[in-house]
């Protein structure tokens, strides 16, 4: 008789310890809950922002909260992306068993230096068949947002234009400024056709540096050409071109509109060779003309009296 008290008393305590185990996770299930996700459309997965002149400045990402359970839901949706403005719903209403889908956009300023932020979408229930939940309930998803490098660069020529001797030495300096909102480097020169046109009519072109880099938005980098004139220049004085350029090489390997460059041209002025003393000889020209003229006028009026002395004394023969 004790023995099947004994195994009764173990029955029910087996039983009821089942109960304590299977009521909380009864009560479990029937908590408010929520899942959010989201995701980018660029297929790095990250948020990209545009940041150059022109651009639209914002990137944006797809969400979609889901309501697991028999409530409905009011759900509060909050956004951080360190110091940047976002958008996004304050709050969205979910029913049993529903998902509702939002947006997250978030916004930069132009020119902002690239870099990399940290996007925070979470979403809270507030409401659960309009009065607080017992619990707390919330789904957070964390993202990055890529500040995008873009290029810009712009090209000023110290010396625009300048006369020079023939077989005369002369650097040209010529300012090459990152305008983009990270480090690039720029290839740097004078083009093809200017450099040919030039060393057939004798010049020649030296470069000592072939490419930059540069911090961007910092002091421009100088950039020398170094240019001697043609020794046999002739007697008139001739004007030429040179033209130099600057190409992003940033631009060239990411940038889907193509090689960001620019150029910039200057005028050479070769004076013609004189040899010492050769502007006076047309003002001596002219006196000697001149000279000739007023001896041909006195031998005119020489003839002219003689031939009158002779008239004169014809009569008398």
């Amino acid at each position: 008789m004790k023995a099947l008290r004994r195994s009764l008393f173990l029955l029910g305590l087996y039983l009821a310890s089942m109960l304590i185990v299977a009521t909380p996770a009864a009560a479990q299930a029937s908590v408010p809950a929520v899942d959010l996700q989201c995701i980018s459309p660029n297929p790095s997965g990250a948020v990209d922002v545009p940041v150059y002149p022109g651009a639209t400045l914002t990137g944006f990402a797809n969400c979609k909260v889901s309501n697991p359970n028999s409530y409905i839901e009011r759900i509060q949706i909050q956004v951080t992306a360190d110091g940047l403005v976002v958008a996004a719903p304050g709050t969205v209403t979910v029913g049993p068993n529903g998902e509702s889908e939002f947006q997250t956009t978030v916004r930069a300023d132009q020119r902002m230096t690239m870099s990399g932020r940290n996007l925070i979408v979470t979403a809270t229930v507030v409401e659960a068949n309009g009065v607080p939940p017992p619990n707390i309930a919330e789904s957070q998803v964390q993202m990055i947002i890529n500040i995008l490098q873009f290029s810009r660069l712009q090209v000023e020529a110290v010396e625009p234009f300048l006369q020079l001797s023939p077989k005369t030495d002369h650097n040209f300096e010529f300012k090459v400024y990152n305008q983009g909102n990270w480090a690039d480097k720029f290839k740097v020169g004078v083009t093809d056709e200017s450099r040919d046109k030039l060393e057939e009519q004798g010049f020649q072109i030296s470069i000592p540096l072939v490419a930059v880099e540069i911090e961007g938005m910092a002091a421009p980098m100088k950039v020398r050409v170094m240019v001697r004139t043609p020794k046999n220049q002739g007697w008139t004085d001739e004007y030429h071109t040179l033209e130099f350029n600057a190409e992003s090489e940033f631009s060239c390997r990411y940038e889907t509109t193509g090689c960001n460059s620019m150029s910039q041209m200057i005028t050479i002025y070769v004076r013609g060779v004189y040899l010492p003393g050769f502007e006076l000889i047309p003002s001596l020209a002219m006196l000697g003309f001149a000279a000739a003229v007023i001896a041909r006028r006195n031998i005119d009026e020489e003839d002219e009296d003689g031939d009158g002395e002779w008239r004169e004394a014809a009569p008398g023969i």
